[in-house]
């Protein structure tokens, strides 16, 4: 089996990153993880992934003028590793227009929030704010509107009435763990395909009842 080489971009902790790592120990998943790459020297991520034997780099946004001036060194790192895709788990900069035209149809972003609701960041006050009975995660293509790619895939957890910010983020990053690495595979093996503005997804089988919290 052909597997899609995939590069992940990382800011942080890489608990998304390491959920596709994981993953992908399965022989039967259709992705290969080929690199971490890193905008941040101390991001937790990349020890997770050193140990788990992937190869890491890092390029300091801080080294740098200006945004285009990283987007291309961290474009030109990208491309060394030889990756199908990219795929943003907590990477936090915002790419430029050359940087995301240069890989469209292949940037691929887990938001937590079931977007087109809450885009850009603090997602889980905003939903807890406008009192939404449903919360959760989208992953989706990156394009040059922020949060505004087509969608892959989508997980929804219930918002409860004890909730504050900090458990429901941890219910929706449960929930980012298990979708982003399913619409990864949907993506690898063509089930989920491009067609204009949308993404479809082949053989679909979903409930034909409604989804109802609570």
């Amino acid at each position: 089996m052909t597997k899609l080489r995939v590069a992940i971009l990382v800011s942080g902790r890489g608990s998304n990153m390491a959920a596709l790592i994981d993953a992908a120990l399965d022989p039967d998943y259709p992705v290969e993880i080929v690199a971490v790459v890193s905008n941040r020297p101390g991001a937790g991520a990349l020890a997770i992934a050193s140990q788990a034997g992937v190869a890491t780099a890092v390029v300091d946004h801080r080294s740098f003028p200006n945004r285009e001036a990283f987007d291309s060194e961290l474009d030109r790192t990208i491309r060394s590793f030889e990756p199908d895709v990219v795929c943003l788990a907590g990477f936090m900069r915002l790419l430029t227009a050359g940087f995301i035209e240069s890989w469209a149809g292949r940037l691929i972003n887990v938001h937590p929030a079931l977007l087109p609701s809450f885009k850009g960041l603090d997602t889980h006050a905003r939903a807890l704010a406008a009192g939404v009975k449903l919360h959760g995660c989208t992953v989706h293509l990156v394009t040059l509107d922020v949060d505004s790619g087509p969608i892959i895939a989508q997980a929804a957890v219930p918002v409860l009435t004890d909730d504050d910010e900090a458990t429901l983020a941890a219910r929706v990053l449960k929930a980012e763990h298990e979708l982003f690495p399913r619409a990864l595979a949907l993506w690898a093996t063509g089930r989920a395909r491009l067609d204009g503005d949308r993404v479809l997804i082949k053989d679909e089988n979903a409930p034909g009842e409604a989804l109802v919290w609570p």
